[in-house]
């Protein structure tokens, strides 16, 4: 894995340790020599962890819409910055072009691109690592929801065991590392 997209708020939250995740996490993609996919913003956890980056001269991909460039949200100084027409081209262009995926602290949009990925790796369009990197315990509502859709039937353990949950970046790339996908072969209906 090279190329890890990260999915993260256009906000930096309340608690300034969001903040300081986002540093930590680009800390260890610096160690492993990895390169930043991202939505391109200069805001938020978004531009923490790109500016991060940058600093330390890795390369950071950047995919924005240009309604989004419009509004001066783009961060200028990525390596290279990709303007597309709408959200759904950004999320695919992501998609494509990460190695990894990594769901930070993070709003709607993030939920939607974790969402996203989830049903892609599940029905094998891509198969690819995803993380909840659940800083502070940022996730933890999430994951308890999670499992009570798979205890109502909604969702096989399977799907689930596809995600990786975990607030320590070294173990989030290990896994992410050792990730082996397994499929349902033929989903039951319930």
């Amino acid at each position: 894995m090279k190329k890890i997209t990260i999915y993260c708020g256009s906000n930096k939250g309340k608690n300034p340790v969001f903040a300081e995740g986002a540093k930590a996490l680009a800390k260890e993609m610096i160690k492993r020599d990895m390169s930043l996919v991202y939505g391109a913003g200069n805001v938020g956890l978004m531009g923490v962890i790109a500016d991060a980056m940058l600093e330390a001269g890795m390369q950071v991909y950047g995919i924005i819409p240009q309604k989004l460039v419009d509004i001066e949200v783009a961060h200028t100084g990525c390596t290279e910055l990709t303007v597309v027409e709408t959200m759904r081209d950004r999320k695919w262009l992501m998609a494509e072009k990460g190695d990894g995926f990594i769901a930070m602290p993070g709003g709607i949009g993030t939920f939607e691109e974790l969402f996203e990925i989830m049903t892609l790796n599940q029905l094998a369009y891509i198969k690819k690592p995803l993380a909840l990197y659940n800083v502070n315990g940022y996730y933890e509502g999430l994951i308890s929801f999670l499992n009570h859709a798979s205890e109502q039937g909604f969702l096989h353990q399977a799907q689930l065991d596809l995600l990786i949950v975990s607030s320590d970046p070294v173990e989030i790339f290990d896994k992410m590392a050792a990730f082996e996908p397994k499929y349902i072969e033929k989903w039951e209906v319930r």
